[in-house]
């Protein structure tokens, strides 16, 4: 091993913890920062995130869509919600490049330039999951539960058929039970906070698996070897984090499905990358070859 391969920084401990400390100050910065501009605009996110239900009550025949929260503090809270959620994939970038500049100098320089794509790859991913969840997830969700209630006459309970702009007492009826759908605002942005998390982390999975087979931690094979017990796994995650759905919980298990068999040829491009290595370096058993393991064999002479 030449000795600049490594960056020399034998720097004592107090030194560590003080860039630790300083690194850390810089992530939360950022965090807050972008709170705060999320929150600002806070009123703009929660009707784009509203979006999907918006649409669904317009195609369910409500022409009106109206929203209620039936506490004070609730609209406020649910802002916070949305700006906490919003400044962390806001400052992610600058949060993950301080964890970077943290961990960088005690990795050799190979190490640096094979762990900076998975520092890229991660946000991008998990905003392809939030816009698969907010796009195609999240109406076909909403079109599910609302199906079972009678929305288009909700309009007409709320403003006893008068200006829809003019709430109004309801209608009395001789018999029977109307029932209408009085949506509030953080329960319904609820569903589509927790599927957007759950997409985003769901698609994280080339990049954790990679990052495992990069370590050693598995192998293509043994992947490959595993796919039923993955496949029960998924359909077991789809039945949690989607509703009753079936439409939507294929469509889950089949993104992630799809993810996983991604990850398999992943992490076999990484373990042949690190055969070409060890082969180049003269510690590949060429014995093992067919097999694809790689296996460290002293060299001949040491």
């Amino acid at each position: 091993m030449n000795k600049d391969d490594i960056d020399e920084t034998s720097a004592p401990l107090m030194e560590h913890l003080a860039e630790l400390r300083k690194r850390l100050i810089y992530a939360v910065l950022a965090f807050v920062l972008a709170m705060v501009i999320c929150f600002t605009f806070g009123s703009q996110i929660l009707d784009f995130l509203l979006t999907p239900i918006e649409k669904t009550m317009r195609a369910l025949g409500n022409e009106n869509p109206i929203m209620q929260y039936t506490a004070p503090q609730e609209y406020f809270f649910t802002l916070i919600r949305i700006s906490m959620v919003g400044g962390l994939v806001l400052g992610f970038p600058v949060i993950a490049y301080q964890l970077w500049r943290f961990v960088a100098p005690g990795l050799y320089r190979s190490e640096k330039g094979a762990f900076l794509p998975f520092i890229i790859a991660s946000p991008a991913l998990f905003l392809l999951g939030a816009a698969f969840a907010h796009y195609i997830v999240v109406p076909l969700a909403m079109a599910f539960f609302l199906g079972f209630a009678d929305v288009p006459s909700m309009l007409a309970a709320i403003t006893g058929g008068t200006d829809p702009n003019i709430p109004a007492v309801a209608p009395v009826t001789e018999s029977g039970i109307d029932i209408v759908f009085y949506g509030k605002v953080n329960e319904s942005l609820d569903i589509t906070l927790k599927m957007i998390v759950a997409f985003g982390l769901c698609f994280q999975l080339p990049v954790l698996l990679t990052l495992m087979g990069k370590a050693g931690l598995v192998s293509a094979a043994g992947l490959a070897t595993t796919r039923k017990y993955a496949a029960v796994a998924i359909l077991v995650l789809a039945a949690v984090v989607t509703p009753p759905d079936v439409v939507t919980q294929v469509i889950l298990f089949t993104v992630v499905y799809g993810l996983y068999e991604v990850s398999i040829l992943l992490v076999r491009l990484v373990e042949k990358q690190r055969n070409e290595r060890l082969r180049a370096e003269g510690y590949f058993d060429d014995e093992d070859a067919d097999e694809g393991e790689a296996k460290p064999e002293t060299k001949a002479g040491e």
